[in-house]
Parts: structure tokens; sequence; C-alpha cells
């Protein structure tokens, strides 16, 4: 009998034992599948609860979207934030596509060419990347070379000056980044989160990387809040000075032009290409007159593209960076005075579009100094503020 309270004492010490050594087995833990990616990212992501790309609320009266063959979700838009942030994915570690298109300027850069890898620089300036999205046309870089975004996104990467996967001079191809991203433990985990497993793919890289530049929008604007409270662009906006109002509607109204191509009547025709509400560039536009490089050497009339007008300046009024492919253009009144007086008939652009050209002569719009500054009053309605500080646009790296 004296021998129970010692067996019962060895049995309860045993069981206590037990447990203890099984909480303390590494074998039983179970791994955390994101450890990586927060060590990495700490805050910035958290893979059970993602920012919203997704489910981003548009204005109703936005109808152009050229994003429906890869439509946004939230888990390839986040991996697209990583990638866009990552210099890994320049051959030195220098380069991420965020150092020409930063945040804090619309996603466009305050130089006029954008710096790449060993001194490499961007042959043309940095485009804005704000409501990429909303655009009928599908074709991307200044001169349309890439019939996607999709395709866009993976050619900086292959390019030998800005981030250097071009397989030339002794550079490695993009098969190298492929293995050299395959090879870090925050993108085993991230490919494994999105797709199921870890294989990296340039397909993948584009993707991921076009539906987070596409989730990237500005509808935030003193425009927007006017156009909601009317049934469409050229109703007088309540929430809009009478300056706002009349320069939009010299944007909006076609110009009348007599025999020499001097304005007569009417408005200034910026919408026949910049059309409204999105202030799209029309498929169907060409170059605008300016033909020349940003390296001030040689010609450039393929350029026929441009960026939506939205956030051409920030919500404090000052510009996003030099204006047009060659960034020659420092500020929005130079830019008016381009179309106003500046467009030159040159035999080299065979381009020209010819909505400049009223019968055959180089327009004369002759805009007033009290026009000029009402266009200028409604361009700065476009921009908004969400753009410039929103986390799930920023560097998830900081």
């Amino acid at each position: 009998m004296r021998q129970i309270p010692v067996v019962m004492s060895l049995l309860v010490f045993s069981v206590l034992l037990a447990i203890s050594c099984s909480k303390s087995d590494p074998a039983t833990i179970e791994p955390d599948p994101y450890a990586a990616i927060r060590a990495t990212f700490g805050a910035n992501i958290d893979p059970n609860n993602l920012e919203n790309y997704s489910g981003q609320v548009r204005p109703a009266y936005i109808i152009r979207d050229n994003g429906g063959a890869n439509p946004i979700t939230n888990a390839k838009a986040t991996l697209g934030r990583v990638l866009f942030y990552d210099k890994r994915l320049s051959i030195n570690n220098t380069i991420s596509c965020a150092s020409c298109h930063k945040q804090a300027f619309a996603f466009s850069d305050t130089a006029k060419v954008s710096l790449g890898v060993e001194g490499g620089i961007t042959a043309r300036h940095s485009m804005r990347l704000i409501n990429a999205r909303f655009s009928a046309e599908t074709r991307f870089f200044w001169d349309e070379r890439a019939a996607s975004l999709e395709q866009q996104t993976t050619r900086p990467i292959q390019d030998h000056a800005e981030m250097g996967f071009s397989a030339q001079g002794g550079r490695p191809g993009l098969d190298s980044l492929l293995r050299k991203l395959a090879a870090v433990d925050y993108y085993q985990e991230l490919f494994r989160f999105v797709y199921g497993d870890v294989a990296v793919t340039e397909q993948r890289l584009q993707e991921c990387l076009s539906q987070f530049v596409r989730s990237i929008q500005s509808f935030d604007t003193k425009f927007d809040a006017g156009r909601a409270l009317v049934a469409n662009d050229p109703q007088p906006f309540p929430n809009f000075s009478p300056e706002e109002n009349q320069g939009k509607q010299l944007f909006l109204a076609p110009p009348q032009f007599g025999p020499n191509g001097v304005r007569t009547g009417g408005g200034a025709g910026c919408a026949g290409c910049h059309r409204p509400p999105e202030f799209d560039i029309d498929p169907n536009s060409r170059n605008n007159g300016i033909i020349g490089t940003a390296s001030g050497v040689g010609n450039d009339i393929a350029v026929t593209r441009s960026p939506t007008l939205r956030d051409i300046v920030r919500f404090d009024g000052v510009i996003n960076g030099p204006l047009m492919h060659t960034g020659v253009i420092p500020d929005l009144r130079a830019a008016i005075a381009h179309y106003n007086n500046n467009i030159n008939i040159n035999p080299i652009n065979t381009n020209l579009d010819p909505r400049l050209t009223p019968g055959g002569n180089p327009q004369r719009l002759n805009l007033t100094a009290n026009e000029i500054n009402n266009m200028l009053a409604f361009l700065r309605t476009l921009s908004g503020t969400n753009v410039y500080n929103d986390r799930k646009w920023s560097d998830p790296f900081r």
C-alpha cells in the first residue's frame, strides 16, 4: 500500500514528461508556410489578409478596359507588387520597375530619362502608369511595340540598358533571372501561394506584373466628383469654378478652322485624341509633331501612344515629371503651347496626325491668355490624392 503513491507519482511524472517532450519536439510543430514572406515583408504583406486589388470601385461612366483577358486577383497582384519593387529583377540588384516608375510621381520619373544598370539609360521618358487598364488602346510603350501590357512587362527586364537580362554583350538572358528568382525563399512561398507550385516562368511574371499595374487607378479627383453629379461630360459641373468649366469646354469642343489652319471658333479639340472620361489615347492617333529623341540625336516618328492625362500633376499642383516621350516639355503650359502654335509640318515626319494639320496646314489654335489659364485650371482637376499614398501600391520591402 505504501508503494501506490510512489507508483502513481512515477506515472504522473511520465505522462507530464511525455507531454513536455511532445510539445518541444520540432518534428511535431507545424511549419509556417509563409515564414520567409513574414521575415521579408513584415506587416506589409499578410497572405491571410491581402490588400484589395480585385474589388476596387470604379465609376459607372468608366467603360474602357483592356484587362479582360487577365482579370485581377488579390493574390496575383500581390505577387506582382513584390516583383515590381524587387531590384533582384536586374542583373546587379540595383534597378526595379519602381526605379523608373515611382509612386510619388504617379508612377513616372521626374528625370527626362531614367537610369538603368551599370550606367545605362532609358531610350525614352518613363511613361506614367496611372489607369493603364482603362484604355481602348491595348498596345504599350510609346511606339506601341508591345501588343499588350503583359508583353510589355518583361521587355524592360530584357533591355540591355534598363535591367540588363539581355543575353547580349556577355550578359545573361531571362532564363537566368527565372532561375535566380526560383532560388529566393520568399518567391518559393509566394509562387506556391498563388499558383500551387514554385515554378517561375515568364508568363507568370507577365501575368502578375500586369495585374499589379492595371490595379493602379485614380478616380478620386475633382473631375470625378463633378462627373458623378451630371449626366454627361459637356454638362457644367456644379463643383467646378467658372474657369474650370470653361477650360473643360475648350478641351472637349472641336476647333473650327479657316482655310489656312487658323482657328476661327470652337474649342481646342484635345478630346479628339485624349478621350474623356478616361482621358486615354485614341488608338487611331498618330504622331503629335514631336519627333526628336531623348538623347537629342536622330528622329523618332514612331511615337503614337501616350498615357492618360490623369495625374499629370500631383494633388499639390507640382508636375509629375517632364512630358512627351523625350521629356522635352517641362510643364502643362508648355504642352498647351505646343498644340497651340508650335505644330510644324516636317517632311521627315510621315506619321503626323492629320487632325493637327487642318486643310494640310499646321493648326494654329491662337488660344488667348484667359483660355490657356482656363485649360490649365481644368487639367489640374484630373489629379487625385490616393494613388500617391495607398499602401497597396507602395514598396513592400520598406
